[in-house]
């Protein structure tokens, strides 16, 4: 449920507002809005009678119930208002959010050796990344497969951020080891195969971390945004949405099938800033750099892009990463949609490529031997 407080009513008359309501048993949440300040009511509100709240103040111009099961996340919580999640990184901050410039991610798959690392960290971020991506703990589908390497990997990233002042996005997988990821990780990443570990949501959702939660392999967009759900509940409220590619009926051709519809969907049912990873979402580099241009136009805040040195010998996921060169010539291109579509970062960057070029990258090319 939502109250809608009259523009200009003094903060002296908001805090007496949340006040009464939480006689109500109720917990009161204030939202900031351009214009107005809204108040999100968190709790059994079913039997709520919104005359009778309306009633409570004379500041109070409406009262809206949010008919969506998950609240905090729905786009009526914030009046309409899309919401932002800011990173402190060595270099900055960072904001994350629909009226914000598109923020780049990229890495491998997983962290190998620290001359890698440190490596493919000096060369994305002179592309244009803000933070680097890379696996210290790594789910697959074989127990036989390479899974990472633990906590020297998350040395390895400190290593790495320290060298070059990036942001590091890695994952966690299991509670236990949330609190070492998270003294490295400046924002964490829940993956596709735990967007619906309930404990582990809840206890991201009590540390004060910003986190990106991919979409389940399976997973419609509901189910999505109720395990993002969990987070917020939890009192966390810094959640990025990650598209990163569905299971569908067709895998001869691409790993999964990279679902860019739910962007804008997403746009018109929550306030959570949208990124995209075309990496896992097509499974192969050949795809990547198209598929990120629609993301782009389709509205996405943020692109994760695998990048390795040598993509034919990464342990893992190679043949969906860029090389450090194809990455850099990568920038260049989405740099043309980037600026079309007023959302391309002044200090990233300029493409040399001439706007209305079709020229697509060759994963042979520019890899390394």
């Amino acid at each position: 449920m939502i109250v809608v407080i009259k523009p200009g009513t003094l903060t002296l008359e908001i805090e007496r507002t949340c006040q009464e309501l939480r006689s109500w048993n109720v917990i009161p949440e204030p939202i900031v809005g351009k214009h107005q300040v809204a108040i999100g009511l968190i709790g059994d509100t079913a039997a709520l009678n919104p005359q009778q709240i309306q009633q409570l103040s004379p500041f109070i111009e409406k009262v809206i119930r949010v008919n969506k099961p998950y609240k905090r996340a729905s786009l009526e919580f914030r009046h309409g208002e899309p919401s932002s999640v800011i990173v402190s990184t060595p270099n900055g901050l960072v904001t994350f959010g629909q009226n914000y410039p598109i923020v780049s991610i990229a890495g491998p798959c997983s962290v190998e050796n620290e001359e890698m690392i440190v490596e493919t960290a000096q060369l994305v971020k002179a592309a244009g990344a803000k933070f680097l991506r890379g696996g210290a703990y790594k789910p697959r589908t074989s127990p036989y497969a390479f899974q990472g390497h633990g906590a020297p990997a998350l040395d390895l990233l400190a290593t790495a951020r320290q060298a070059t002042g990036l942001g590091i996005v890695t994952e966690v997988m299991d509670t236990a080891d949330l609190e070492k990821v998270a003294e490295v990780a400046d924002i964490i990443q829940i993956g596709a195969r735990n967007m619906q570990n309930f404990s582990l949501l809840k206890r991201v959702g009590a540390i004060n971390k910003p986190v990106v939660l991919k979409r389940g392999l399976s997973a419609t967009i509901e189910e999505w945004l109720m395990a993002a759900e969990y987070i917020l509940a939890a009192g966390n409220p810094n959640v990025i949405l990650c598209e990163r590619g569905i299971r569908t009926f067709d895998r001869q051709y691409t790993r999964n099938t990279l679902d860019l519809t739910a962007v804008p969907v997403l746009r018109s049912l929550t306030h959570l800033p949208i990124m995209v990873d075309p990496s896992h979402g097509t499974g192969l580099a050949e795809y990547v750099p198209t598929m990120a241009k629609a993301a782009i136009v389709a509205g996405a805040d943020s692109l994760m892009i695998e990048v390795h040195p040598n993509p034919k010998k990464a342990l893992s996921d190679g043949s969906q990463s860029l090389s450090l060169q194809q990455y850099e010539e990568f920038m260049k291109q989405i740099a043309i949609i980037g600026q079309a579509v007023c959302r391309w970062p002044q200090e990233y960057p300029l493409s040399t490529v001439p706007l209305g070029s079709h020229r697509q990258l060759s994963t042979s090319s520019s890899a390394n031997p």
